[in-house]
């Protein structure tokens, strides 16, 4: 195997020449309204835990309206299972069409569900089934979005257009962050808590049908459509597991650090300064702001220089800087809890997440052929998501209970960050051609090809 692999996006014959922007905002919508929905959720936490979740202890509310917050992770990857094998036998786009209208159901219940001091216990069901709803249309979403933006991609810039998944995640936390800071200047506590948290929802529920009518407007990709006139997987999830299981558990291992470190820092961060720095809510939401503002500014650079450099000379640097920064940033936080102290950190953590998830999002449409490649995005992507991600607000409120220490959730991003170093040296001996014990998917049987990136 060559030390370097060239992009397959070079042997594409018949690829648009100009560039597919119009592609990459239909992918990349419904990838900022799954993540708005996240965090606004995630945002308003301690008034949904007073309204859903009432409780004689404050904590327990939070942590049970944290709770359901993770749960609703356990549907992302059977959501995966389905979305992406769809979209691997029916295509990008109608896979991407259905995610998005499910997301706007599970969004509207969200808006519209009563309280527990109107309904009782059918308050907090209700809650919940949305956020199933929405968990399982986001497991394909992100396979889907990604594939559709890989295949589209012009020659040697599939980290760049990639990225914009970095990008609209930050976006999203922007908008979320920004709306939520204002919403706690402009009304009291008691009116957040009547309405104001509504009306946060009801700007993602908006999105929904624009991003539905953006997504019908476009077409199928040329990558899949080509594929699909010579053969389809006739049944994506078992090829994955067959064929690709090695480089499935090498993705969820890849994503696991920045996914954990970008659910602690732009999720869970605004509850941690509110109720361990004891900072105003609206400093919290500013540093979230500001967060995403950073991710969404860095992450095309990054995935520029991933297309440049290759993704692992990037991520080479970039997960281990991860690593060894984590617990620094806390202690600064907890030494000196001021508001620009947070915002500085904040910012800085913006900047590593980009520097992460924009190699990482193309490099995992890289590993799986085109036959595999939304089922086997989706899965990677989800499973680390759903054990590392949606569980890191919950896991760092119950670790600073458990311990005392404000410094705790520092030490679980450390771990999953050793786990995406330790996944991605495998992969990059995969691409350099050194493992013999890493068979290549596209060398399969029965296999699209598929390129991976640059050492």
């Amino acid at each position: 195997m060559s030390a370097q692999i060239k992009s397959s996006a070079h042997d594409r014959k018949g690829a648009a020449p100009r560039a597919p922007w119009r592609e990459v905002t239909a992918a990349s919508i419904g990838n900022a309204l799954e993540f708005y929905d996240l965090v606004i959720y995630a945002y308003f936490a301690v008034v949904l835990a007073k309204l859903f979740f009432p409780t004689a202890n404050p904590t327990v509310s939070l942590i049970l309206a944290f709770a359901n917050f993770a749960i609703s992770f356990v549907m992302r990857p059977f959501g995966a299972i389905v979305l992406g094998s769809y979209a691997d036998r029916a295509g990008r786009k109608k896979s991407l069409m259905l995610s998005i209208a499910l997301i706007i159901v599970g969004t509207a219940m969200l808006v519209f569900a009563p309280t527990y001091a109107q309904v009782g216990l059918a308050s907090p069901l209700i809650v919940l089934i949305a956020r199933l709803l929405q968990g399982f249309s986001t497991g394909g979403e992100f396979g889907s979005s990604t594939a559709f933006m890989v295949e589209y991609a012009t020659a040697g810039r599939r980290g760049y257009y990639a990225s914009w998944q970095a990008a609209t995640q930050g976006l999203a936390t922007v908008m979320a962050a920004g709306l939520a800071a204002l919403l706690s200047y402009l009304l009291t506590p008691e009116q957040v808590s009547a309405w104001g948290w509504r009306l946060a929802f009801g700007v993602g529920l908006l999105m929904g049908p624009l991003g539905l009518y953006i997504r019908s407007r476009i077409d199928e990709t040329p990558e899949f459509r080509k594929a699909a006139a010579v053969s389809l997987e006739t049944s994506p999830l078992r090829t994955v597991f067959r064929r690709d299981g090695l480089y499935l558990l090498l993705g969820i291992g890849l994503v696991a650090g920045n996914t954990a470190f970008n659910y602690v820092h732009k999720v869970y961060m605004p509850t941690y300064a509110v109720t361990q720095l004891h900072l105003p809510s609206t400093t919290s939401y500013l540093s979230a702001f500001v967060a995403g503002l950073a991710a969404m500014l860095t992450g095309p650079i990054f995935g520029a220089l991933s297309d440049r450099y290759g993704r692992f000379r990037v991520l080479a640097f970039a997960l281990p800087a991860m690593v060894v920064t984590t617990y620094p940033l806390f202690l600064i936080l907890n030494t000196w809890s001021t508001m620009p102290v947070l915002i500085a950190v904040q910012a800085l953590a913006g900047v590593q997440i980009a520097s992460c998830l924009g190699p990482i999002s193309a490099l995992l449409g890289e590993i799986f052929p085109t036959g595999t490649r939304g089922i086997g995005m989706a899965l990677s992507y989800n499973v680390s998501v759903t054990l590392f991600g949606g569980l890191a607000p919950l896991i760092a409120t119950a670790m600073i209970a458990a311990s005392g220490s404000k410094l705790a959730p520092s030490f679980y991003v450390m771990a999953t960050g050793i786990v995406s170093v330790l996944a991605v040296v495998p992969l990059a001996y995969r691409v350099a051609g050194i493992s013999s014990a890493l068979p290549s998917p596209a060398a399969e049987p029965g296999a699209t090809a598929s390129a991976a990136p640059p050492p």
